[in-house]
């Protein structure tokens, strides 16, 4: 989640994935919040609920954990920077998200920001004190022991966060663009990896999707296949033409994915999908959402430095009352 004006490339090309993934959560948080149903009257997983896990589910959320990781790496070196304690602006900032998200939970039950806040204090603060490699070894025995023991969900957030901390230490954001053939590379590999694991996945039957490392397994690899892809067609016109929505998303993505949550609450019962199986309007109404928030995001980070919300979060992180309006330069007389 955006913590600064997003002038730097770095910090933008960030600001894009985090929206590109805030799009994909959208549409899982659609029929999770509407407690959709996900069989029918004879118990038979409904054929497009599975074709969108498949596509959506737990695909986006590991690429939000990841950038929570990273994202906690540079604030550490802008505090530092900034003559500050690192640990205490990071403890005031996840026990911001934490009361953010203790208030979000009783409207959304299944919200990730109170996990985040609380694995980030357990996990992230003591590990950011560790050698890097220390965390990067963590990490990974983390997210891929979680995959194949317990099959995934949030319990896969505080691995793919030390993963992210651990990617950011090594300058890897740094170097993206001297690293496309890298990124291809790994794209190559994953794209076949994920739907192999998909197919893998879509063919298990429902009520063990639990009880093996399939979901999980295939989601890590979706998320490696969209991240990776993405990261190349933001390097094309047409990707460039998409961050430029995508941007303003990413920079607002605390404000957005607690706003779409109000937003979902408003529009679910009028269109029926309380309970219902019919997955028909999911996508339409997560279409809908983010064009209007987009557009949003867009029209106020023309007038102001922060999304409403992240302005509240830096205050509390810094400890002092920032500006929000987005000063203008005065032009210059001929």
């Amino acid at each position: 989640m955006h913590y600064g004006r997003g002038a730097d490339p770095r910090i933008q090309e960030l600001d894009a994935v985090r929206g590109f993934a805030l799009c994909g959560i959208l549409v899982v948080d659609i029929w999770r919040i509407a407690d959709m149903a996900a069989t029918d009257e004879s118990g038979v997983l409904i054929p497009i609920r599975h074709v969108l896990s498949v596509v959506f589910e737990g695909r986006f959320f590991p690429i939000f954990s990841f950038l929570f990781g990273i994202g906690f790496a540079l604030l550490l070196d802008n505090a530092a920077e900034r003559g500050q304690r690192p640990r205490s602006v990071l403890i005031r900032r996840l026990l911001a998200l934490g009361v953010i998200g203790a208030v979000h939970q009783l409207f959304q039950p299944g919200e990730a920001l109170l996990p985040y806040a609380l694995a980030g204090l357990v996990i992230l603060l003591p590990a950011s004190a560790l050698p890097n490699w220390v965390v990067l070894v963590a990490g990974l025995v983390g997210t891929l022991g979680v995959a194949l023991a317990l099959g995934g969900g949030l319990a896969l957030a505080p691995g793919l966060f030390l993963l992210g901390l651990a990617t950011a230490r090594a300058g890897i954001v740094d170097t993206l663009d001297e690293r496309v053939w890298q990124i291809g590379a790994v794209f190559a590999l994953a794209l076949p990896a994920a739907i192999v694991a998909g197919m893998w996945e879509y063919h298990t039957p429902y009520l063990e999707l639990w009880s093996t490392p399939a979901t999980a397994v295939a989601g890590l690899l979706g998320a490696l296949a969209y991240v990776t892809g993405l990261l190349l067609l933001l390097r094309v016109e047409p990707g460039q033409v998409l961050a430029e929505v995508l941007r303003p998303l990413g920079r607002m993505a605390l404000t957005n994915y607690v706003g779409a949550t109000a937003l979902i609450l408003l529009a679910a019962p009028r269109l029926g999908l309380y309970g219902s199986g019919d997955y028909a309007p999911v996508l339409g109404l997560a279409v809908a959402i983010i064009l209007v928030q987009a557009v949003f995001s867009a029209v106020w980070l023309r007038l102001f430095e922060y999304g409403p919300l992240e302005w509240v979060w830096r205050c509390v992180t810094w400890w002092t009352v920032a500006p929000i309006r987005r000063v203008r330069m005065p032009s210059r007389p001929y």
